[in-house]
């Protein structure tokens, strides 16, 4: 498992990479966007603090990681969603708690919105909302070309703190990078930067969010220079049964930079002692 590949189950006509730890009340974390991200990646340290309370299941979403490529698939919130549902059928799953980190925290809104019965709680971090302008981070990831060097440079934009980017990490996200298809994958999740000027995106609109009823934990850090943390805040506004922790002296990593609160609050908001 040490180079990301897991289990394989079939959804969506995908040969499907995901991990599987633990038992009791299922958990299933969404890894986010960015150059040579994978659930293994983003997730193999809190998957066995988890797994201790919970099975814990973290997939290689369409499009990246391990997971098989089509090229014939149109990758959208959409397709997305589809596979996320996918997966949990496949695993006789009929009801999760969600972790969403950055786009992975979209997919969770956005599946919640439309499967609203299949989950129950929600831990979203670093998660767009609504109307902002790509940040140098989010474009440093769609520019990215596969190199150690590179990978390096694309990372600084993420953690308030630098010594979060350590050799091992760089290795792990500059391999992932190197499976066949990753950064295409990625730039067609991603909009081209503008060349000039600034770049127009949307996270999930505020009138899909305020209709997602399930009791969520924001979290987000103040110093996040990939997502703002103004969106954070707009979504534990916009949300019903939103909670918002903001963590200063904290990038967009808050699993990484911040993990044992990220695992005490997590554990909390699903209802198990930390």
């Amino acid at each position: 498992m040490e180079d990301g590949r897991g289990k394989t189950v079939q959804a969506l006509d995908l040969a499907t990479n995901y991990h599987d730890m633990g038992d009791g009340f299922p958990v299933v974390l969404l890894h986010g966007s960015g150059p040579g991200v994978s659930a293994w990646t983003n997730w193999k340290r809190v998957m066995p603090a988890l797994a201790d309370s919970f099975r814990v299941i973290a997939p290689d979403l369409a499009g990246f990681g391990y997971t098989e490529r089509n090229p014939e698939l149109h990758y959208d919130i959409k397709l997305w969603s589809k596979h996320l549902i996918a997966i949990l059928d496949a695993l006789g799953l009929e009801k999760v708690n969600l972790v969403g980190n950055s786009f992975g925290g979209s997919l969770s809104l956005a599946a919640a919105a439309r499967f609203p019965e299949r989950f129950n709680r929600i831990v979203l971090m670093g998660t767009p909302c609504d109307k902002f302008t790509m940040t140098p981070g989010l474009r440093a990831g769609w520019n990215y070309t596969p190199s150690r060097e590179n990978m390096r440079e694309a990372m600084q934009h993420f953690p308030f703190d630098p010594a979060c980017i350590t050799d091992e990490l760089v290795e792990d996200r500059y391999q992932a990078s190197l499976i066949p298809g990753a950064q295409e994958g990625l730039r067609k999740l991603l909009v081209k930067p503008n060349d000039e000027g600034e770049t127009p995106l949307s996270g999930m609109p505020v009138a899909v969010v305020g209709n997602v009823v399930h009791p969520t934990l924001v979290l987000h850090g103040r110093e996040d220079m990939v997502i703002p943390v103004e969106m954070g805040i707009l979504l534990a506004r916009s949300m019903p049964n939103a909670e918002l922790h903001m963590f200063g002296r904290c990038g967009h990593w808050v699993q990484a930079e911040r993990f044992d609160a990220f695992i005490r609050l997590a554990k909390a908001h699903f209802g198990a002692a930390a």
